[in-house]
């Protein structure tokens, strides 16, 4: 089939260009566009029947609460005493200074006697704006209301800082977009320079960025086409990660083909015989590969925590654009630059002798037991670092600590519970009739009492419950002790506080913890449920697909469980770095999705890649060590350029500054680096090597068709 393709496009070039670039105009000009069925609503991201969800439906009915944003201005003395009667007056002057101004979007502004702190340190001004935390408009609000604080506090002996949900966006916002800015740029680099290392050719360096550049353009409107059709939605986030996912698999793809292209060359085929071998043999490869990545993708709709989901349709949209640009536009370029593209290189002309590779393969086909065990050694004794494993949700500590609005957490503990931005709020509503008063008093006292809650903020009539106007639902906003985001508070709110609230709840009413904490306890239970559900599905799934064709159930038995190694060495050795030497609490709760998303997904392509060549070396007629011998020999050189191109794009992430990126580029770069140059290079070729005929069992897609063959040498150089 791929070598029909090959022939196809390797004597048609001008008019495979001619479709691509049709089809381009065609879906630029005529799809929607990305944003059209982007969601950035966070309601979405969990199912109906997680109580946080529920809690704010009763918000939404009772007070017309909907996930509002807000910006909170937190003032103190300067030498951290008593505020004065004098100070809050200046407090209150700013409250109405900011209620006067008429700013855009600022609905109430909220200060007085409820908002200082117990110990009196610590006063806020609340400003709760229409919209959401994500809208760009808010963010020039937010200086708006920086300026008016400013001029209050001016020539006194206050000092303030602004932060909320709104805040941290905006104080971050700089530090991300210069951290991707970064990452966008290094990428960049990384690929031409490494390219231009291995190829020593600017034409070959440029082409993945040329290929990707243009699948990159056309995948969004694509996806967004597909989207309408098919009535699904993506998150705003889809974009980037999508980006990232066509550099990563766009450069293997197109460094296979270039390898054995380049091979067949010194082995004395014409260049036209030699790209078309290349389709053929590679083509399978990429086929198999991509179907891979789109199965791992796609299990992702198995999840119910919304922000996985919406990643599955548009990701496996863009690789299997990008698998069909690779074996038909990068062929269809090449066949008309011909050796051109190595240009000005000549060693598209001889074979190396005595290359590292070349060693590397000699070692691996004589000791097959001790390369095992050593590859094998160094994945799991990084994998016992996943003993240590925490998550971590609080993404306050994920950014950088020197904004203002990381300041106002610190103002704030002077005089608050550390819960106080972000109160856990009980909703309790009445099954008959209307809820009675002193009784949701003495229950919110019972709240109050659980070991963890730090206190109960009043309401504006300063009763500790919230009537609704009609009298069947109430709220009472309980301030932890430690940081909404903090693994201790969720367990508080998943565990003691939801069973007491529950239990407790007045005779005839039903209670629902909400807010942020308990959506992120619910969080934690679906992204859990979702790891469990979704990795043996997709092993499984792409195993079978490894089965097909392979023709084989011993392999892919084996190739599964050292992915999985892989998986678990990659997660372990970011525990040791950021937990163990970097005293964090624990990794981003997204870091195990991204991995599964970036090292299990991609980094099949290096295990097929080197099986494939594996069979290919058995079916020439070698035995299985000599199989082993050359397949590291000359699959090891395309795997180790494309995990190093790869393993360098992601770990530019490590430039950001930021924790998030910084644990994402580690992770992804180590786990990518493991998959090409510890177990595609090393423990694929070596349990290979062991196992022998009864590795192809039971369809023995290693019988030889023809004797084994001499490898090229140096052969005449080609005009």
């Amino acid at each position: 089939m791929f070598e029909r393709l090959g022939r196809l496009v390797v004597h048609n070039p001008w008019k495979v260009i001619a479709g691509w670039v049709l089809v381009s105009i065609a879906i630029v000009a005529l799809a929607p566009t990305l944003s059209d069925v982007t969601t950035s609503d966070q309601a979405n991201f969990l199912p109906a029947d997680y109580e946080s969800v529920q809690a704010g439906d009763l918000a939404k009915q009772a007070f017309g609460q909907n996930n509002q944003a807000s910006a909170t201005i937190v003032v103190k003395r300067q030498d951290n005493q008593v505020l004065t009667e004098g100070d809050r007056t200046t407090i209150a002057d700013l409250g109405k200074a900011l209620e006067g101004a008429n700013l855009d979007h600022v609905e109430r502004v909220v200060t007085g006697d409820l908002t200082r702190s117990p110990n009196e340190k610590v006063q806020l001004v609340s400003v709760a704006f229409e919209g959401k935390g994500d809208d760009p408009a808010l963010v020039e609000v937010v200086k708006d209301v920086r300026a008016q604080a400013t001029d209050a506090t001016k020539g006194t002996d206050l000092e303030y800082a602004v932060t909320g949900d709104v805040a941290m966006l905006a104080d971050n916002a700089n530090a991300f977009d210069t951290a991707l800015l970064i990452v966008g740029a290094a990428t960049i680099v990384l690929i031409i320079g490494l390219l231009l290392l291995i190829y020593r050719s600017p034409l070959a360096a440029i082409l993945p960025i040329f290929t990707v550049g243009l699948v990159s353009a056309i995948a969004p409107g694509l996806v967004a086409w597909l989207a309408q059709a098919l009535d699904f939605q993506v998150d705003q986030s889809v974009q980037i990660v999508m980006t990232i996912v066509l550099y990563g698999v766009g450069t293997d793809y197109i460094v296979f083909l270039l390898f054995r292209f380049r091979e067949r060359l010194r082995a004395g085929d014409d260049p036209k015989t030699a790209l078309v071998a290349a389709v053929a043999r590679v083509g399978e490869v990429i086929a198999s590969a991509a179907a891979a990545i789109i199965i791992a993708f796609m299990a992702l709709l198995l999840a119910v925590f919304g922000a996985f989901t919406s990643f599955g349709p548009g990701l496996s949209i863009a690789v299997a654009l990008m698998a069909v640009a690779a074996v038909t536009l990068i062929p269809a370029v090449v066949s008309l630059l011909g050796t051109k593209v190595f240009w000005p290189s000549k060693s598209w002309q001889r074979v190396p002798k005595g290359s590292t590779f070349q060693r590397l393969g000699k070692f691996t086909g004589r000791r097959p037991g001790v390369v095992a065990v050593a590859s094998a050694g160094v994945m799991v004794a990084l994998a016992l670092g996943m003993f240590g494993f925490n998550t971590d949700y609080d993404q306050t500590g994920q950014l950088p600590s020197d904004t203002e609005s990381a300041r106002g957490l610190d103002y704030m503990q002077i005089g608050f519970p550390s819960g106080a931005l972000n109160p856990t709020s009980v909703y309790v509503k009445a099954q008959s009739g209307q809820l009675d008063k002193d009784a949701l008093n003495s229950y919110a006292k019972e709240l109050d009492a659980v070991p963890g809650v730090g206190g109960v903020m009043p309401g504006p009539t300063r009763d500790l419950a919230t009537i609704s106007k009609d009298g069947t639902i109430a709220k009472i906003d309980l301030l932890l002790d430690t940081s909404p985001y903090a693994n201790s508070s969720l367990d508080l709110v998943d565990g003691q506080l939801r069973d007491v609230a529950h239990e407790r709840a007045p005779d005839g009413a039903k209670a629902y913890v909400g807010g942020l904490t308990s959506a992120f306890a619910d969080i934690r239970h679906a992204n859990n449920r979702d790891l469990w559900v979704i990795f043996p599905v997709a092993g499984v799934l792409i195993a079978i697909v490894l089965g097909l064709m392979l023709r084989s159930i011993v392999a892919p038995i084996y190739l599964m469980l050292a992915v999985v190694l892989g998986f678990f060495s990659t997660m372990g050795a970011t525990v040791i770095a950021f937990q163990g030497i970097g005293g964090r609490p624990g990794v981003s709760f997204m870091l195990p999705m991204l991995v599964y998303l970036f090292v299990v997904a991609i980094g099949t392509d290096y295990n097929i890649l080197m099986i494939a060549r594996l069979r290919e070396e058995a079916k020439l007629g070698n035995d299985p060590r000599k199989a082993a011998d050359l397949a590291v020999e000359h699959g090891g050189p395309s795997v180790g350029a494309a995990g190093l191109i790869l393993a360098g794009t992601f770990a530019s992430m490590l430039l950001a500054g930021v924790s998030f990126l910084m644990e994402m580029g580690f992770a992804v770069s180590l786990g990518i680096l493991l998959a090409a140059f510890v177990m595609s290079m090393f423990l694929v070729p070596s349990v290979t090597a062991l196992l022998g005929h009864a590795a192809w069992w039971p369809g023995h897609g290693d019988r030889a068709k023809e004797p084994a063959a001499e490898q090229p040498r140096d052969p005449a150089p080609v005009a």
